[in-house]
C-alpha cells in the first residue's frame, strides 16, 4: 500500500498559486490544473487553510490565495498539513511474543523508519513552494511556452 497522494495534491496547489501571485484561484481552477474533483480539491484546500498556509474569500471574484509568503512554505509544511500520523504504517498489532522475529521486529523497525521518517522530514524542509515555482517557470521558458 502506498502513501496518500493528498501531499502531491497540496504542493501542486500551493504552487499554482505561488505561480499566480496576487490572483485568486477557485476550487474549479485548480481542480482543472490537477484533472481532479473541486470536492477533493476543497477538502485539501481546507486543511491548507487550517495549517495558515492558504486563506480563502467567498463570492465573485473570491477564491483560494497563499496566506504566507511561497519561499516561507516548506513541502514538509504541506505534508504535515494534509497527513496524519507516521509515514510509515507500524504493525495494524502486535506480532506474536513466542517467535524470535516477532518478539524483536517492532523494536527494530521502529529505529528504522524513525530515521526515514527524520530524513524526509529534513528532505522536504529544505524546498519551499518558491524554489517549485521558479523550477515550473524554469521548465516552461527551456520548452519556450512561458506566459
Amino acid at each position: 500500500m502506498g502513501l496518500s497522494s493528498r501531499t502531491a495534491v497540496a504542493i501542486h496547489a500551493l504552487t499554482l498559486l505561488a505561480r499566480w501571485g496576487d490572483k485568486s484561484l477557485n476550487s474549479a481552477e485548480i481542480a482543472d490544473s490537477l484533472e481532479s474533483n473541486p470536492v477533493l480539491v476543497r477538502r485539501i484546500l481546507g486543511s491548507l487553510r487550517d495549517a495558515g498556509l492558504v486563506w480563502s474569500t467567498e463570492g465573485r471574484g473570491g477564491g483560494w490565495s497563499l496566506a504566507r509568503d511561497p519561499r516561507e512554505i516548506t513541502l514538509f509544511d504541506a505534508y504535515t498539513a494534509v497527513e496524519a500520523g507516521p509515514i510509515l504504517s507500524r504493525h495494524p498489532h502486535p506480532p506474536s511474543a513466542t517467535c524470535e522475529v516477532g518478539r524483536n521486529i517492532q523494536g527494530l523497525l521502529e529505529v528504522e523508519f524513525r530515521d526515514a521518517e527524520r530524513a524526509m522530514e529534513e528532505r522536504l524542509g529544505r524546498t519551499t513552494i518558491a524554489d517549485l515555482r521558479r523550477q515550473v517557470l524554469d521548465r516552461e521558458r527551456e520548452l519556450g511556452l512561458s506566459r
